[in-house]
């Protein structure tokens, strides 16, 4: 009886986080010699065979001495990539983060209950807010399921990052500041921030303990809206996160200078359970095309949101709802676990509230002010200006592909990811008449606070079915073969639960050598570790964004290269594709054009070879 007992009891969220394995280390050798293979595709016989040498005297050599110290340092620590991953990836980056790192996108509610509308954007906005509340609620009483990998749980702290976390600029390298408890663990931050026209307002989401209702959520927003309306403009000091980071580390030492009351306020909002940002923009989107909206979450006004938060709400005027976040602390299946929440909420309540109409007597939002002075002034107009330049060079399309999806793909006994990503391949072959160096990011939640690993889908494999694809002379049946062979060897990548890339492996041994401040090993050097995508050169950077109605966008992760996002789902395949309009090589609706051609071309080509 008692252990019918026990497993009636729900899963709490962070139950499994003690005993998840830690992260392993791969073989040197499985790791070389898959990197041979990755770099294959993009080598002449002579280049392939100097990279051969320089990775066989890497192995015999400083590359067997490194791997030892890795596999100490994995002896102390239950994940050894963590610390690393966080700096190199994100905190020491100083590029602009807003723009470069963040990812964003568009709500999915245009699709059913709340198309585009004029005059409905403060109540759903109020809804929005009191669903995304019950999220954190959930979150705080552990009550959202852990997730599993059939039955595998899946490391979920980063689950604890979504609410009051914000990363915070340092001259050198930032840091994230994390203020989320579980109900177990204590009190926890429960103020929102919301931004309007250049200014900044924060109220208690909680009143006597409870969580405000939609009414009183309409009237905090109400208040705050309506002062912005009626009075000037704010100084739009949240501007300054969108800035290249150590220039914003600075211009924050100075804020803080001014008059320690600023600290007070950069606190709050860094605590604040996350960011609403009342936009007057109207990015009128349909269920076929989201490319304003998708633009807008990227790019949009940096006055009104504030670019190191983990999670900023945005809400257009015209009804319309997106989303922007920083990507160090997570990654984006958290953002779709919470919009996927929202969506299927939103949708079983019809989109409206259907409780009481009681308005609590409560404090009205209290507005944060900065004290100011000419250079805070000057730095926020440098920073505006900056962000406009770079967000005016990003080119971004975000379409739904119509014709089919899952389910036709299916059919014909073709994995649905790997068909898409041979498309996209075929794709960019097909525009750039060359293998293009490609990133999947694959998951490693089933270790011990593991986030993503590199997967390389173009194979030697995938590059001779493109060329074949391309040759008129080839016959139907050896492409199909050839397809359905890469499929299967594709999605045994997929669902090989445990850590089969190399990518963070070869950055782990480059960082030893690197701390002990020992010469570059050459197999860094070497020109073809960046030309096939080493250290962070893929020209294609892409990711399934999973099977739901969820969809973002990155920026790309080169000058010459895309960001490809793409979700599937029964009927259609919606893909966010990124370029950058100051490489004349690269067109994001060029590539989407051919995307969806070769869609038709592969679909067509499991048919008729069946017939």
């Amino acid at each position: 009886m008692a252990n019918h007992l026990s497993e009636s009891v729900p899963e709490r969220t962070f139950q499994y986080q003690s005993s998840l394995p830690p992260l392993p280390v791969p073989s040197l050798e499985s790791s070389l010699s898959k990197y041979l293979d990755a770099v294959l595709p993009f080598a002449s016989e002579e280049e392939f065979k100097a990279t051969a040498d320089i990775v066989r005297k890497f192995q015999e050599g400083v590359g067997k001495e490194l791997h030892q110290k890795l596999l100490q340092r994995a002896k102390t620590k239950r994940n050894w990539l963590e610390e690393w991953w966080l700096d190199t990836a994100y905190l020491e980056a100083r590029m602009p983060s807003q723009l470069n790192v963040n990812f964003g996108g568009p709500a999915p509610y245009i699709e059913h209950c709340w198309p585009p509308a004029e005059g409905t954007f403060m109540e759903r906005a109020s809804f929005h807010t009191w669903l995304t509340l019950q999220y954190w609620n959930l979150l705080r009483t552990e009550r959202v399921a852990p997730q599993k990998a059939g039955k595998t749980p899946l490391d979920m702290d980063q689950f604890r990052m979504l609410f009051c976390t914000c990363k915070v600029p340092g001259v050198k390298k930032d840091t994230i500041h994390n203020y989320f408890k579980t109900e177990c663990e204590g009190p926890c931050p429960s103020h929102v921030v919301v931004m309007c026209r250049g200014r900044i307002f924060t109220f208690d989401a909680l009143c006597d303990g409870e969580i405000l209702t939609p009414p009183e959520l309409l009237r905090q927003l109400s208040y705050v809206k309506e002062r912005c309306e009626r009075e000037p403009e704010g100084d739009g000091v949240a501007a300054l996160t969108s800035e290249e980071r150590t220039r914003w580390a600075k211009s924050r030492d100075h804020l803080i200078n001014i008059d320690p009351h600023n600290k007070t306020i950069l606190e709050t909002i860094q605590s604040s359970l996350f960011v609403i940002s009342l936009d007057e923009t109207k990015p009128y989107s349909t269920t076929e095309n989201y490319t304003n909206m998708t633009l807008e979450a990227l790019t949009g006004n940096p006055t009104i949101r504030w670019g190191d938060k983990s999670y900023n709400s945005l809400v257009f005027s015209d009804g319309s709802f997106g989303s922007n976040c920083d990507h160090a602390p997570y990654d984006a299946m958290v953002l779709v676990s919470l919009c996927w929440y929202l969506d299927q909420q939103i949708k079983s309540m019809d989109g409206k509230w259907k409780g009481s109409e009681v308005v609590r007597p409560m404090p009205l939002p209290e507005e944060l002010v900065f004290t100011m002075d000419e250079k805070v002034l000057n730095d926020i107009s440098h920073a505006k200006q900056q962000y406009l330049k770079s967000t005016k060079d990003l080119q971004l399309v975000c379409c739904a592909f119509t014709s089919f999806g899952k389910t036709a793909i299916k059919k014909k006994k073709l994995h649905p990811d790997t068909f898409i990503q041979l498309a996209m391949q075929l794709a960019y072959y097909r525009v750039h008449k060359r293998p293009g160096s490609c990133y999947e990011t694959a998951m490693t939640r089933m270790f011990y606070h593991g986030r993503t690993e590199t997967m390389r889908p173009c194979t030697q494999e995938a590059v001779n079915w493109c060329k074949a694809m391309m040759d008129p002379t080839c016959e139907l049946n050896k492409r199909e073969n050839i397809m359905r062979t890469i499929t299967r060897n594709l999605k045994s990548c997929h669902y090989v639960t445990g850590f089969t890339g190399f990518d963070r492996h070869l950055l782990g041994l480059y960082l030893i050598a690197k701390e002990e401040g020992r010469p570059t090993p050459e197999l860094f050097m070497d020109p073809l570790y960046a030309k096939s995508g080493g250290g962070g050169n893929f020209v294609l950077s892409s990711s399934l964004v999973g099977y739901t109605t969820v969809l973002g966008a990155v920026a790309p992760m080169v000058p010459h290269g895309y960001g490809f996002f793409y979700r599937i789902r029964d009927d259609r395949i919606v893909v966010s594709i990124t370029a950058w309009k100051s490489c004349h090589q690269t067109d994001a609706v060029t590539l989407f054009n051919n995307f969806s051609n070769s869609l038709h071309e592969m679909l067509h080509l499991a048919t008729t070879s069946q017939l």
